[in-house]
């Protein structure tokens, strides 16, 4: 990109490409990698809603207060500051664990996926943590039972089953 002005020529460099991508097996491999690391919201939810076992236990990692306020169904309460103490008691090593907070502005999950990791389970983060588990419209818990928003349109399809991703 050139920017002309007066007698003046300044060169703009378009920050896309300004670095180059990876090349195709490095990407490859960093996107594997991803996703050995994190979940999707819709894909956990499609296999806590499926017949059977997931083949692994969702992890709150909040607060009481936070939990009390909304929480997944049939997820394990385990605030972050209590996993060293606490996780052998209710989790089963052989089972993966997959850990959530309050959203995408918080790093809890993170936090508490490495507690887990460091203590021998195997664990994945939940992408968009609870804020987004509501906001595509799944079913929640909390003090006065369960409860469903509507989904965000910015957030899940309009009456579809997924957003095809």
């Amino acid at each position: 990109m050139t920017t002309t002005t007066d007698a003046t020529t300044t060169t703009t460099v378009n920050p896309v490409p300004g670095v180059p991508p990876a090349a195709p097996a490095t990407a490859a491999a960093h996107f594997r990698a991803s996703l050995a690391f994190h979940a999707d919201v819709s894909d956990v939810a499609a296999a806590l809603s499926a017949d059977g076992d997931p083949g692994f236990v969702v992890l709150d990692s909040r607060s009481t207060a936070s939990w009390d306020q909304g929480h997944i169904p049939g997820a394990v309460h385990l605030p972050t500051a209590l996993i060293p103490e606490q996780a052998g008691q209710l989790l089963d090593r052989a089972v993966p664990v997959v850990t959530y907070c309050w959203g995408p502005g918080c790093n809890g999950a993170t936090r508490a996926a490495l507690a887990l990791a460091e203590l021998g389970f195997q664990v994945k983060e939940m992408l968009g943590g609870f804020e987004y588990w509501v906001r595509e419209g799944f079913e929640y818990e909390n003090r006065g039972g369960r409860e469903r928003r509507a989904a965000d349109l910015l957030t899940a399809p309009d009456e579809a089953a997924d957003c095809g991703c």
